[in-house]
């Protein structure tokens, strides 16, 4: 197999003309050119106006060597690399105990199902329920404003990314594979085959239920288990000095505990020696129980600010130009960033073209947003967080978990701001600007349900947030024409960018100072999204497997 790279066409032009580019810049005839598939397919937008689709593709020829030994002095004909991952180990016939997986987001279940699929049988525990089930308990909140703790965006089968954009790429650096093979499963589970190749892939929100409950179904096929509602409230520890941790001026690290299992919140014990912590970045109480455990945990930067909503006509015009609208394209994106005059950064996060902003809290008496498409991104509005970067030193305390802390006091002040009801205060981007306070919407009708509240947004943040924000838009019109536009909406508060803590790891994948513990993806504070949290969870299941081997 060939790969074959910087084929470029028109926008709208046919399948024919594909296979005839491939023979052109193969030199070779029709009979020779056996089949070929793309491997990638983005565009190039000119600065004329024009845009053209630029293909990676594999094809297959009669006589490759010969050809490549033609075109050696070629750029962009390459024998095609091996991208086949291949799973490190297989479980031995007896292992003594099950590795256990907590969460089953897409770290969880990427983890879950690489250990089943080496036959380690895991025991996946989710504190929320079933796809299914938790759909109708997000709706719940959404429709009539009744919060279920432990079913909501936040909680349960899927993870958080199940209600978003369903956004598949990434900017890490995969050389095992993994990416490959886990979009291989999304498709094997009913993901549309374009995620493949298309630069940006997505799945969406509708289409995300029916593919995780297809990966729940192979889990179970290979042996393994999967409990929902079965929410973990204590670790079982054995020997070590869990309570001695180690402090950022140095000392004696402890010598590691080791975990020989869990405890459900109805008593329940699971005995393991290989526990996964794959429980996301709204675990607050499991983080809590973790740090009174001893575990080794250490503050991190995150970033907090507004959702931000637009017509998606404008910006597809922006973007696009006069192709706008055209159905290969699809609805346009964008991403922006801004370095502002007291130093801090402002940039668009989890940007979903037509889709919607949606009530993501997991904790009553608190408002929190977060964005949201469909696979077909139709809605009327684009909308992305514009968030800004804060560090532990804004934290107001050097305590692991004042990150925590300081979300929860700005999802509060955004609960009573909104109304005490789950509506989120919102503001016209017009009225923000001018420093006053909105009273109604505009042209640009916000997409938040249950609903907002009409309000000045400006003691929503801290005033540095509130300033930087303030001097971004601005910025931002000058690449989006309209970024600034006076009816556009800001709704707050965007809180859960990512985890406010790290738990800490060795380079094997495991705790520091906790023997068998794995904290893995964007709870433990190593991934940021879909595709990276699932690479980790497959990462940290090979460390398993390993660790199981050898012992």
């Amino acid at each position: 197999m060939l790969r074959l790279t910087e084929v470029r066409l028109g926008l709208n032009h046919r399948e024919t003309e594909l296979k005839a580019a491939i023979l052109r810049a193969l030199g070779i005839p029709g009979p020779e050119l056996l089949g070929w598939h793309i491997r990638r397919r983005g565009y190039d937008a000119r600065k004329s106006g024009e845009i053209l689709l630029v293909y990676t593709l594999d094809v297959e020829v009669k006589d490759e060597a010969a050809l490549l030994e033609r075109l050696q002095h070629g750029h962009h004909v390459t024998l095609a690399p091996d991208e086949t991952y291949r799973y490190p180990v297989r479980a031995p016939a007896n292992p003594k105990t099950r590795p256990v997986v907590i969460g089953t987001g897409p770290c969880g279940i990427f983890a879950g199902l690489a250990l089943a699929r080496m036959g380690f049988r895991p025991v996946i525990l989710e504190r929320g329920k079933s796809v299914r089930e938790r759909t109708q308990d997000v709706w719940s909140l959404w429709r009539e404003r009744h919060l279920n703790p432990e079913s909501n965006v936040q909680f349960g089968e899927g993870g958080a990314g199940t209600f978003s954009d369903g956004k598949l790429h990434t900017g890490i650096k995969d050389r095992g594979h993994h990416i490959r093979q886990l979009l291989k499963d999304f498709v094997d589970a009913g993901a549309p085959a374009e995620i493949l190749y298309i630069s940006k892939p997505h799945i969406g929100t509708l289409r995300l239920v029916k593919v995780v409950e297809q990966l729940r179904e192979k889990i179970l096929e290979l042996g393994g288990e999967i409990r929902f509602e079965s929410r973990v409230t204590d670790i079982l520890v054995e020997d070590g000095d869990v309570q001695g941790r180690t402090s950022a001026a140095g000392g004696r690290m402890p010598r590691a505990a080791a975990v020989r299992g869990v405890t459900l919140a109805g008593g329940e014990t699971i005995a393991a020696d290989h526990v996964v912590l794959a429980v996301g970045h709204s675990a607050r109480d499991t983080f809590e129980m973790l740090y009174r455990r001893g575990v080794h945990i250490e503050p991190k930067p995150f970033s907090i600010g507004f959702r931000i909503e637009h017509p998606q006509h404008l910006i597809d015009v922006c973007r696009l130009g006069k192709h706008a609208g055209n159905p290969v394209l699809g609805a346009a994106d964008y991403k922006l960033v801004h370095h502002c005059r007291n130093g801090r950064d402002v940039y668009s996060f989890c940007m979903c073209p037509g889709g919607q902003v949606v009530a993501a809290t997991s904790e009553a008496g608190r408002v929190v947003t977060n964005g949201m498409s469909h696979y077909s991104r139709n809605e009327r509005n684009a909308n992305a967080g514009i968030v800004v970067g804060i560090t532990p030193a804004d934290f107001g305390s050097h305590h692991p978990l004042a990150g925590i802390g300081l979300q929860q006091q700005l999802e509060q002040q955004a609960y009573v701001l909104g109304g005490s009801n789950y509506n989120a205060p919102a503001q016209l981007v017009g009225d923000f600007l001018a420093g006053r306070a909105s009273t109604g919407p505009g042209s640009v009708i916000p997409s938040y349900t249950p609903g907002v509240t009409w309000t000045d947004l400006s003691t929503a943040l801290p005033d540095y947030a509130i300033a930087a924000i303030r001097e971004a838009i601005p910025a931002f019109e000058k690449q989006l024409k309209g970024f600034a536009m006076h009816d556009a909406v800001l709704t707050g508060v965007e809180t859960r960018t990512s985890a406010p803590i790290r738990i800490a790891r060795n380079e094997n994948f495991e705790s520091v100072n906790m023997q068998g513990l794995y904290p893995a993806g964007e709870g433990a504070g190593f991934a940021g999204g879909i595709i990276s949290a699932a690479v980790d969870g497959m990462k940290v299941a090979e460390a398993v497997a390993q660790k199981i081997i050898q012992t």
